[in-house]
């Protein structure tokens, strides 16, 4: 009788620590994956605020110089893709960042063409809302590298606790799967060459 008793204490105590550490893994999990949603918002704040800025952009420089209209176009047309892809934070699969990314990749580089055009107009160089709004897109610029930043942090910091043991068990159980964070474009490991 007495052995009986101890192994039901043993399964007992068992079966609550596991049961504690469930909870405990579980309730890590569930704070991270919105420290997750909550950078990609963020993240796409940061990019919004980019794409409101582009119109008054693309309005100045139409405004103070007469160039080719592609480019304008390309800017615009940029624009609207990259504002037409929208990801939920609870769908954050590799192939949705990465639409995400390549949309606002392209973005940026039309925004690059825009501006190295716009430089070749010394009276727009000159206007004060150009040199504003460009410096409000550097600025912006840099909010999204460190929202982006923050996002891959946080993505690390949820990753590392769903794959550890035995976090890895009630993760799958409970369907917390890893998120995949930003990357580098393709082809940004080589320097740009600057001619004069």
């Amino acid at each position: 009788m007495k052995s009986r008793n101890l192994v039901l204490i043993v399964v007992v105590l068992f079966i609550l620590i596991l049961g504690g550490c469930g909870c405990n893994g579980y309730n890590k999990m569930v704070n991270l994956d919105e420290n997750v949603k909550n950078k990609w918002n963020n993240v796409q704040s940061d990019y919004q605020r980019r794409a409101d800025l582009i119109p008054n952009l693309v309005s100045t420089v139409k405004g103070a110089a007469n160039f080719e209209q592609t480019t304008l176009t390309q800017v615009i047309e940029a624009r609207a893709k990259a504002t037409s892809v929208n990801i939920n934070a609870d769908n954050l699969t590799p192939e949705k960042v990465q639409q995400f990314q390549q949309a606002q990749g392209q973005l940026s580089s039309s925004l690059s063409k825009l501006l190295v055009v716009a430089e070749q107009y010394p009276q727009l160089q000159a206007t004060q809302n150009f040199r504003d709004l460009q410096t409000q897109l550097e600025g912006t610029e840099n909010r999204i590298k460190v929202s982006r930043n923050d996002f891959n942090t946080a993505v690390q910091d949820y990753n590392a606790t769903a794959r550890r043991f035995p976090n890895n068990i009630f993760a799958g159980m409970f369907g917390f799967k890893v998120k995949q964070g930003f990357t580098a474009d393709a082809g940004s490991e080589k320097a740009p060459k600057v001619q004069f």
